[in-house]
């Protein structure tokens, strides 16, 4: 893991959890399925675009995560260009978000393959917690039926700054992306692993899949 952190010819992903009032949510929605999704999946060397809703609702709520070639993906001018020339309706939406975590990530997988209908979000802390994480996600294959595969993202601090009017956030974590056939297999599994590494359960959150883009089909 740490030759990976040195680097960024390894996959990238953009990962944005955030929230919004309810008041705004229909036009939230309608933005990212409408314009944004598409608009980031467009970009050269993004792979593809997901969007997903978390199952409770105290949390926050939505979580959208884009695939890269690679981290340098995100210092091409393309990608530039779309992050420093928002759209108005980008721009109003950003100021409805609140509560937002935005990172540029480098993507290490730690077992199988696939993408489910759900996925378990778990924020490991520092590294250390990470490297246990990696080993004892990985002994869970085939102990849990519809548990698909596993990745691990790393903040680069550099290249996670934050969305635009939005202030600044230091406090740079990995987190642990748990693939499952359902809700109930991501919530099961979650929970086995944040025991193991006595990760308090409001650092858990479960997601349902909303909508996957892929780039190739625009």
């Amino acid at each position: 893991m740490v030759d990976i952190l040195q680097t960024r010819s390894a996959q990238g992903e953009l990962f944005i959890w955030t929230n919004v009032e309810a008041v705004y949510e229909e036009d939230f929605n309608r933005w990212y399925d409408r314009e944004h999704m598409e608009e980031r999946a467009q970009i050269p060397g993004f792979i593809w675009s997901r969007r997903y809703q978390a199952v409770s609702d105290d949390k926050c709520r939505y979580l959208a995560l884009y695939r890269t070639r690679d981290v340098n993906v995100f210092l091409s001018a393309p990608y530039r260009k779309a992050f420093e020339n928002q759209t108005q309706w980008s721009m109003t939406n950003f100021g409805r978000m609140f509560g937002n975590t935005r990172r540029v990530t480098i993507v290490t997988p730690v077992i199988g393959k696939g993408t489910g209908s759900a996925v378990a979000l778990i924020q490991l802390g520092d590294l250390t917690v990470a490297q246990r994480a990696a080993q004892e996600t990985g002994a869970l294959v085939g102990e849990e039926t519809g548990f698909l595969s596993a990745r691990i993202l790393f903040p680069d601090p550099e290249l996670s700054t934050p969305l635009p009017t939005k202030g600044a956030n230091n406090f740079i974590e990995p987190f642990l992306i748990l693939e499952t056939t359902t809700e109930a297999v991501a919530a099961a599994v979650a929970q086995r692993v944040a025991q193991k590494l006595a990760i308090a359960a409001d650092k858990v959150t479960t997601f349902n899949l909303l909508w996957d883009l892929r780039s190739e089909d625009l």
